[in-house]
């Protein structure tokens, strides 16, 4: 009996051993599979922060203040400096059948801005909407007002020509002011300007969801603003890329300094009311009232509305914010008189 008791007690110690050894390994099981659905969930979580005006996303924080530029499109201007590090640009007629460029930078910062150009009060208000420190080198005399007057924090050639502002040996004025960023971060220390606060955002697809985008097939895109065609532009989409080039008086825009294109995400055409109100062709156009768009992404066209939200152009499909691909956006604006119709053709092939 003895020695059946001492048998027994080893075959209960024997089974308590593999009972708490499986014990033991349940977990690391456990934990291994834990392990893997973390991994697999952590190659499809976004990076938790995105530049409010290109939705980019980033693992450090993105704050900082907009620049809004006023850069020139003369033909003589072509090729211009920075504009491919831009988020947003808005192209806007200034007098006759030139257009000029409100270029933004918030999430890249270009080490040469230009040439730049005059103020006029629609970019102004443009730039307000953004929060943005406006650059400019010239005004019409309503902006002359409004900037004098503190209505935005602002940087103006009159006034810096020669010091934050230089001219370029290799172009004649009104067509050789250029300003480095260097140059922008020290006039505002200059004058005490804060640059912290971000720019309001726009809404953005995710990158999943912009792959699904829908609409008409538009792989290009033509802008007429006036018969002297001095300012038309081109848009192609270029399917590998996944963005849109840009193309004026029938050559590529390209960074005059680097020869890098101009690559965008969001073509967005909207048209306005304009009024010539003096004898130069200045313009007074009214970017608060919204009114009809196109809105180019992924290859198809859209047709929206357009919203000033707050200071902020944004496109609208019935009653609902439509959200942008994340990347860079321009943006045209063309006359209501003679129209998008007539002022904006589409290639479908």
């Amino acid at each position: 009996m003895k020695k059946w008791a001492v048998a027994m007690a080893a075959v209960l110690l024997l089974f308590s051993g593999c009972s708490n050894k499986e014990k033991v390994k349940e977990p690391e099981k456990k934990h291994e599979v834990v392990d893997k659905v973390v991994e697999k969930e952590g190659q499809k979580q976004e990076d938790p922060y995105f530049f409010p005006l290109t939705g980019i996303r980033s693992k450090a924080a993105v704050d900082g203040r907009a620049v809004a530029v006023m850069v020139n499109n003369h033909p003589k201007a072509r090729p211009q400096s920075g504009l491919n590090k831009a988020d947003v640009v808005y192209e806007v007629l200034a007098e006759g059948d030139i257009t000029r460029f409100l270029a933004v930078f918030q999430s890249e910062k270009p080490t040469n801005i230009g040439p730049v150009r005059s103020a006029r009060d629609y970019y102004i208000e443009l730039a307000k909407g953004l929060n943005a420190l406006y650059i400019a080198h010239g005004w019409s005399e309503e902006a002359k007002e409004m900037l004098e007057g503190n209505y935005i924090d602002n940087l103006n050639g009159m006034v810096y020509d020669g010091t934050l502002f230089k001219r370029s040996s290799t172009r004649k004025a009104p067509h050789n002011s250029y300003i480095t960023y260097d140059n922008i971060l020290k006039g505002a220390e200059q004058k005490h300007y804060s640059m912290e606060k971000s720019p309001p955002a726009f809404k953005f697809y995710t990158e999943e969801e912009s792959k699904n985008i829908t609409g008409n097939d538009a792989k290009s895109v033509m802008i007429t603003y006036s018969k002297s065609a001095i300012s038309d532009s081109t848009y192609e989409y270029d399917s590998t890329l996944g963005k849109y080039k840009r193309f004026s008086g029938g050559e590529q825009t390209v960074d005059l300094d680097t020869k890098e294109p101009v690559l965008l995400d969001n073509i967005f055409i909207i048209e306005a009311v304009h009024q010539v109100i003096d004898s130069y062709g200045r313009r007074d156009i009214d970017l608060k009232s919204g009114g009809k768009g196109y809105l180019l992404q992924k290859g198809k066209v859209t047709e929206v509305e357009w919203k000033n939200k707050n200071g902020l152009i944004v496109p609208m499909k019935d009653g609902e914010e439509i959200r942008l691909v994340p990347g860079k956006t321009w943006v045209n604006v063309v006359p209501t008189n003679p129209g998008l119709q007539k002022s904006v053709s589409f290639n479908v092939n």
